[in-house]
């Protein structure tokens, strides 16, 4: 299928669908070797987490994506725009069932309305959280019913999801993280007397959620980076 296909209404959802099961994310850098201890200077092993990039077609049949406004009260990222999502727990089989769990928690949405089609690549957090993007079709948005937790989310909105590829509403900043120079990103959407501001790894996941669905580069340089974890310590792994 051809990214431009998919601005067409009506194009197939199952289509989508189908071309993206077959998209396989590159090697993680983010996994240390088990067989690496630490005496023998191990990357330490950060925590996971899994985030929902949940797509549906909207009335005029564009591709958008849930976002949420994260609680004003949390300790981290208050306010912050961001995909639905969270830590892995040991209960979690897989990172799909970590994304899908957090996203029932956060916005009442049933795993059962949510096609899981792939995981892409990861992407680390200024906080060291390994942080995998998984890639969800809600095909019957009308069957979806949110019910915010207010304790983590303060609402829940959508936008276009090729958004992220165009350079409109975009501002960004080049900075340096681990010695490495990288572009963080600031989107600004409007809905009605909301105003957003959708910036950091959030920006970031939706700039590569949109390249492999639009199958298309960015219309700007997205300029990510690679980071390397530090060397095992008693600090690293008593980081939270």
């Amino acid at each position: 299928m051809e990214g431009k296909e998919l601005e067409d209404p009506s194009a197939d959802i199952e289509a989508l669908i189908r071309r993206l099961r077959l998209h396989r994310p590159g090697p993680s850098p983010y996994d240390p070797s088990p067989a690496v201890t630490p005496a023998a200077g191990e990357l330490f092993r950060p925590r996971r987490a899994a985030v929902l990039v949940c797509i549906f077609r909207g009335g005029a049949g564009e591709l958008r994506v849930l976002l949420t406004k994260r609680s004003s009260s949390l300790s981290t990222h208050s306010g912050e725009v961001a995909l639905p999502g969270g830590k892995a727990e040991e209960g979690d089989a897989d990172d799909a069932a970590t994304a899908l769990r957090e996203s029932k928690e956060e916005i009442g949405l049933d795993p059962a309305l949510v096609t899981v089609v792939t995981s892409l690549e990861h992407f680390l957090s200024k906080h060291l959280l390994v942080v995998v993007p998984v890639v969800g079709i809600l095909s019957d948005v009308q069957a979806f019913r949110p019910v915010l937790n207010v304790a983590e989310v303060d609402d829940i909105f959508d936008v276009p999801l090729e958004m992220f590829l165009k350079d409109e509403n975009r501002t960004s900043k080049e900075l340096e993280w681990m010695g490495q120079p990288f572009t963080i990103h600031h989107f600004n959407y409007e809905k009605g007397n909301h105003k957003y501001i959708i910036w950091g790894l959030t920006a970031g996941i939706l700039i590569h959620a949109a390249s492999v669905v639009y199958q298309r580069s960015p219309d700007f340089s997205e300029k990510r980076a690679q980071f390397n974890l530090p060397k095992y310590s008693k600090e690293c792994s008593s980081m939270p």
